[in-house]
């Protein structure tokens, strides 16, 4: 997408982990999901994540998940770079996820840490192994111990680094420092996994972002990383400041999905916020206040809020 002082950004520079729409009875509505990713496509985007935590993957079976993949490939494949969510803790599930993914079409795939299980560095770094060996699709790391319970170790880094195919990571670990360690001691390339962190980890040698806020700032996002990459921090400061309320009203009044999806629906782009346990639905409270934050934010302005 841009060009100047970002480094390079091997799935694009404004990714969004992506909702998976769901029927009004809980089956996956994969027109509706095609919708999604044509409208962040529509808005700023070069790529999205698919069957993500926020595409409410761990309530999805291997077939829906592939179906979802292939709706999206169809819709945007042409457009934006797709990655697949292959992240499980079931080493043989995420190898026969990645092996779908390739199959199915995609671009690359995410594979978050095994969680509840905690295995040992080692472990850890065998099932980022077994994975990358599973297909031939470039790999991307998701380090999030808020979700995981383990944080990946600087030297599953080092030796991960070393395979061809494992060759960025998505961090939620909130801190910019160890990152830009990593960054220097691996080569591989960092996409801030944090919406409060974008800015800072742009400026900190970040190649994209990976958000859940742009399901509604995609814009505004693609606008912020072309101001770092021309230099112009002031514009992207602008940027991220007049986004600070809407990121708190997506990422902290609920969990990720039920925000987005609630939003999406009050820009006319799903007919419902249908979530599947052990979510439930964004209550008429919280869409209410999400409508009052995006309409002072000038995002649903022309849009058919509902």
């Amino acid at each position: 997408m841009t060009s100047g002082t970002l480094p390079p950004a091997p799935f694009g520079r404004v990714l969004t982990a992506m909702v998976t729409a769901f029927h009004d009875d809980g089956s996956v509505d994969l027109d509706g999901t095609a919708r999604v990713a044509e409208h962040l496509a529509d808005h700023g985007h070069d790529g999205v994540v698919v069957s993500g935590t926020t595409g409410e993957s761990p309530t999805t079976s291997t077939a829906e998940d592939g179906a979802i993949l292939r709706a999206v490939v169809e819709a945007v494949g042409d457009r934006l770079q797709v990655v697949a969510g292959v992240g499980t803790n079931n080493t043989a599930h995420s190898v026969e996820l990645a092996a779908q993914a390739e199959k199915v079409g995609a671009d690359g795939v995410l594979l978050v840490t095994p969680y509840y299980n905690k295995p040992t560095p080692a472990g850890v770094t065998a099932h980022f192994e077994a994975v990358a060996n599973a297909s031939g699709l470039p790999v991307m790391l998701y380090d999030i111990p808020g979700r995981t319970g383990i944080t990946i170790s600087a030297e599953t880094y080092r030796r991960v680094a070393e395979h061809d195919r494992i060759v960025a990571v998505k961090d939620a670990v909130g801190d910019l420092f160890r990152g830009v360690r990593i960054m220097q001691e691996t080569g591989l390339s960092f996409y801030s996994g944090d919406d409060v962190l974008n800015l800072g980890w742009l400026t900190h040698g970040a190649a994209g972002i990976v958000s859940v806020v742009g399901h509604v700032a995609g814009d505004a996002y693609a606008s912020m990383v072309a101001d770092v990459d021309r230099g112009d921090l002031a514009g992207a400061l602008a940027t991220y400041r007049s986004l600070v309320p809407v990121v708190e009203a997506v990422m902290t009044t609920a969990q990720g999905a039920m925000t987005a999806k609630a939003a999406l629906q009050l820009l006319g782009v799903l007919p419902n916020r249908v979530v599947r346990l052990p979510l439930v639905p964004a209550d008429d409270t919280l869409v209410d206040d999400l409508r009052v934050v995006l309409q002072r934010a000038g995002l649903l302005a022309g849009r058919g809020a509902a």
